[in-house]
């Protein structure tokens, strides 16, 4: 189940408030535009700002609406080891297929603490586990010894490297059980860590782009590599976009533009300041995902 283009997805906001009926449009545009999986309630979705309640609704929603067509795998890690199980736990009831398990952010653990953190979650709940690295935010890495040793356990099954070091997934594929993924967590590098034996990508980009980030996968999977290449040089342009500030304030506004939801993320994130929304809108009207007209209105307005 991981492979190719997978959506970290966006959580609409309105008026400070889970936004269901604009989440439906976002889970719809995906499941239409033929991605390959959603990653519910990550970094992308600001996970860190969800109440539980929220948490379960958009579990639940997503679960309902993939209808098991692709996977659901739902961002249930935190810093604390103990609440990352019952969060994981609340994702297996909901029917997801995999959780993905952020490294602990702030409290900085040794490689044995890593190890420890994911063995006690593996321990205590019967769901994949996809290990989550993203050192830009974590302020801590995991080395690609104690992944191979993760993946020794029966049910830890990918990793969501968010690095640029893309030689870490030909290490961990060359040492691992076959069945373990590696996913690339960074857009603009995605088509580097396929070529060093990545399974796929768990993009940002493909909120606003889903078609296109899941023909540049296929073309990969295909051994098309005149198309592979082509899209490669026509997505970087909104890879580095949509990155322009912190994610996922510019990705959301090129939701909104796309009339999915609207641009409002929580707080402490603000919404993507006007040289980002002229960056984004003007990126989005050049790979035709956007009328260059109703951009400039929107932007107007926003």
């Amino acid at each position: 189940m991981f492979r190719g283009s997978i959506t970290a997805l966006v959580t609409p906001f309105l008026n400070g408030v889970f936004d269901g009926k604009s989440f439906e449009k976002v889970l719809a545009y995906q499941i239409n535009h033929g991605t390959h999986g959603i990653v519910p309630c990550g970094t992308t979705g600001e996970a860190p700002t969800l109440e539980e309640e929220e948490f379960r609704a958009i579990l639940d929603m997503s679960v309902g609406a993939v209808k098991g067509r692709i996977p659901v795998i739902a961002g249930t890690g935190s810093n604390s080891t103990a609440k990352t199980i019952y969060m994981t736990g609340l994702a297996q009831k909901a029917g997801v297929d995999a959780a993905l398990v952020v490294v602990p952010y702030y409290n900085k653990p040794s490689q044995d603490g890593m190890y420890a953190h994911y063995r006690a979650i593996h321990d205590a709940v019967n769901l994949p586990i996809v290990i989550y690295n993203v050192p830009s935010r974590c302020g801590a890495e995991i080395s690609v010894e104690t992944v191979c040793r993760l993946a020794e356990l029966p049910r830890v099954m990918a990793i969501k490297d968010a690095t640029l070091d893309v030689t870490r997934t030909t290490e961990i594929k060359s040492r691992v059980k076959p069945e373990f993924r590696v996913l690339c967590g960074d857009d603009a590098v995605a088509g580097a860590a396929l070529a060093h034996g990545a399974d796929g990508c768990i993009s940002v980009t493909s909120n606003v782009a889903p078609e296109l980030c899941a023909h540049f996968q296929n073309a990969w999977m295909a051994g098309n590599m005149d198309v592979f290449h082509a899209l490669q040089s026509k997505l970087m342009p909104l890879h580095k976009a949509l990155f322009v500030e912190s994610s996922p304030a510019p990705v959301k506004y090129g939701a909104s533009l796309l009339g999915l939801c609207s641009d409002e993320v929580r707080l402490p994130l603000v919404s993507a300041s006007a040289n980002a929304r002229v960056v984004v809108g003007r990126v989005m009207t050049e790979l035709g995902l956007i009328d260059g007209h109703n951009s400039d209105k929107l932007r107007a307005h926003g």
